[in-house]
């Protein structure tokens, strides 16, 4: 009895002595390192099993990498824009130093002194998120352009004109301005500065505007009537160049080819009359154009000028180079100028070098 169950015990159960055998069932028994041998070899026998543990081992690995990596690397710190507007520079320079901000300085004119060296403007606005390391444009005040009057007593009324014009070209309430000039007949040459105010050195803390009070030449100053009749347009032209009195053109198609692009009549040909007196001419064009070149009429309508101003024609050819036509000294209003031009260019009248009318020749 007792043989027949020890019998059992030991089909059904591990042998625990040093031998390390295992029923693989109730008749077999197979050693450990038999089993093992086994299976490994069918694991390697399989290249799908393989593959399998590989990919897998790959996934673990780089999901692995990419949580230690994002984990670590932090992005550019994320900051806010401080307000600068109305504080002097350096204070600027230092909040934004703080911030890692880089300021883009700009400067401007002001209407006072009292500006200099604030911030006028910021970009981008105060409490924006931006990254550190990011630029901010600063608009810096130089202080007021002028802030006491000029000596302009001698000087050229036109001069200072488009001195001032050029100073204050970007500033909308200038801290000077000139007044519009009276003009008193004195034996200084036309457009001489008599007289001004304020006075030369006066301090200014608020716009003013200056009174000129300015020579219109000597009384009864007279200038000979130059004859144009029969005249070509180069001839009128050179004429024009040196002349002291307006010639006002009118235009009609020459009957005679003969006439063509002259002057064929004018109101006063001889005698004397006042400097910028108006004279009446008519000015033949030719019924048909032919060639390269255009002979017409320019004519544009421009403001009354108090004293005569330089006003220059040119042609833009179609090539883009600048042919000079005439340069004369106009008083404005009415202006007309016979030219012969390059044909479809385009006709540039400029008075101190300001575009004031175009025209195309064709």
């Amino acid at each position: 009895m007792d043989d027949t169950n020890n019998q059992n015990v030991e089909n059904s159960t591990v042998d625990s002595s040093s031998t390390g055998t295992y029923s693989a069932n109730k008749k077999k028994k197979i050693s450990w390192k038999q089993f093992a041998k086994e299976n490994l070899l069918a694991l390697q026998t399989s290249s799908f099993n393989l593959f399998i543990v590989v990919v897998i081992a790959m996934i673990i690995m780089f999901v692995t990498a990419s949580i230690v990596f994002f984990s670590t690397v932090k992005g550019e710190e994320q900051v806010m824009v401080p307000n600068v507007v109305g504080k002097q520079l350096t204070t600027a320079l230092l909040e934004m130093q703080a911030k890692e901000l880089y300021p883009k300085i700009q400067l401007r004119y002001t209407n006072s002194d009292d500006d200099a060296g604030t911030i006028l403007t910021q970009s981008p606005e105060p409490g924006s998120i931006r990254k550190a390391g990011e630029r901010v444009n600063l608009t810096v005040s130089e202080g007021a352009i002028a802030n006491e009057v000029e000596d302009f007593v001698g000087m050229n009324y036109k001069n200072v004109k488009e001195k001032f014009d050029t100073m204050f070209k970007k500033t909308s309430r200038p801290m000077l301005s000139l007044g519009e000039p009276s003009f008193k007949i004195d034996n200084s040459a036309a457009g001489t500065i008599l007289a001004q105010t304020p006075e030369p050195g006066t301090k200014v803390s608020s716009p003013t505007a200056i009174r000129l009070i300015v020579s219109s030449g000597p009384e009864e100053t007279t200038t000979s009537i130059p004859n144009l009749v029969g005249k070509n347009v180069a001839e009128v032209l050179s004429e024009l160049k040196n002349s002291r009195v307006v010639f006002d053109f009118t235009k009609n198609i020459a009957t005679d080819e003969a006439n063509a692009g002259k002057v064929v009549k004018q109101s006063q040909t001889e005698g004397t009359v006042k400097n910028y007196s108006r004279i009446s001419c008519e000015f033949a064009v030719p019924s048909v154009q032919n060639g390269d070149n255009i002979t017409d009429l320019f004519t544009a309508q421009l403001a009354e000028f108090p004293l005569p101003v330089s006003v220059k024609l040119e042609a833009i050819r179609p090539d883009g180079k600048s042919v000079e036509i005439a340069v004369i000294n106009h008083t404005g209003g009415n202006v007309t100028i016979p030219y012969s031009a390059p044909r479809d260019s385009e006709l540039v009248l400029s008075v101190a070098g300001k575009v004031v009318a175009r025209q195309k020749a064709d």
